[in-house]
């Protein structure tokens, strides 16, 4: 059990668990990767953008010399 949810989200898992019904946890969980997961695929993604725009465009545009 992760030891860093509030008190009340903590007891009412603690509490649901004990009497046999895992949804509530494991919906949980579920929430909690989900908050912490859609910072760093927000990041990823402008990452992705920013290198396909800069990046792969601006090898497009670039002359060449032949010296």
């Amino acid at each position: 059990m992760i030891n860093a949810q509030c008190v009340m989200c903590r007891t009412q898992v603690v509490n649901n668990v004990s009497h046999g019904d895992v949804d509530l946890a494991g919906g949980l969980n579920s929430g909690i990767i989900y908050l912490f997961s859609a910072p760093y695929l927000l990041i990823l993604l402008v990452f992705v953008l920013w290198y396909k725009f800069f990046y792969l465009h601006g090898k497009k545009n670039k002359i060449v010399s032949h010296f």
